[in-house]
């Protein structure tokens, strides 16, 4: 947000503010290889104090952008709408909705290209499986574990910016994503990607359906099926079954 204030200030067109966006949740990845390290020693401690520690570093990271930008929500205006509205029967969406949408979809799909494709994909899905094995067939686990989690940084990093335009930015914000992560992985199975795509999207549209009717029971409606998948199908709708 910051960074798009900065390039308007400059005098750039505004419909611009979009590859600055990205740009600048990119560069954020820079702190990835950082944040790895310090993980690094925890890879082998039990997967609780793992999110313990990883949580306490959000609320570290929430202190430290207090201190720089305040506690104040950051807005940045109408600027979405550079890229107009498009009419969909009696219903008006802004054009930068269409935008997100089409470049969560793309980011999907290059996702599910890269693990499936690639040479370092399958070394990903390989260490997944099995660290160990893929350790003795001689696989670097350090620059491993950080190229994945530098790029999970990348990843949530520029899916916030997508996000910010049409809403405001406020310390709060990441513990709402990490509880919305969280339901997404129990719904969608821990370790699928069909699983977390369509965990996304059962979450994102019980969301917005329930913003649209009734806001109250927004958190609820996502925790009531958090709660029926985890009674019916504890590991998850797309869980691969174990031997």
């Amino acid at each position: 947000m910051s960074a798009v204030r900065w390039a308007l200030a400059l005098g750039w067109p505004t419909p611009l503010f979009l590859p600055v966006l990205l740009a600048a949740g990119l560069a954020l990845a820079a702190v990835g290889p950082v944040i790895e390290r310090l993980l690094r020693p925890i890879y082998d401690r039990d997967e609780s104090f793992q999110l313990l520690l990883t949580f306490a570093l959000v609320l570290m990271f929430e202190d430290v952008i207090r201190f720089v930008w305040g506690t104040a929500p950051h807005q940045l205006g109408n600027v979405y709408l550079a890229y107009g509205q498009v009419r969909v029967g009696a219903l008006t969406v802004p054009t930068y909705n269409l935008i997100v949408i089409a470049c969560s979809a793309g980011i999907a799909a290059g996702m599910g290209w890269f693990l499936a494709r690639t040479r370092f994909g399958r070394i990903v899905r390989a260490t997944a499986e099995n660290r160990e094995m893929a350790a003795a067939m001689g696989v670097d686990m350090t620059r491993v574990y950080a190229r994945v989690f530098t790029l999970g940084v990348a990843l949530g990093t520029v899916g916030g910016a997508l996000v910010i335009p049409a809403t405001a930015a406020v310390n709060e914000m990441g513990i709402e994503l990490i509880v919305e992560a969280f339901a997404v992985v129990v719904i969608g199975g821990l370790g699928s990607m069909r699983g977390a795509f369509a965990g996304a999207l059962v979450v994102g549209v019980v969301k917005a359906v329930a913003i649209a009717t009734w806001p109250e029971v927004e958190m609820l409606a996502i925790y009531v099926i958090v709660i029926a998948v985890l009674v019916l199908r504890p590991a998850g709708l797309f869980a691969r079954a174990t031997a």
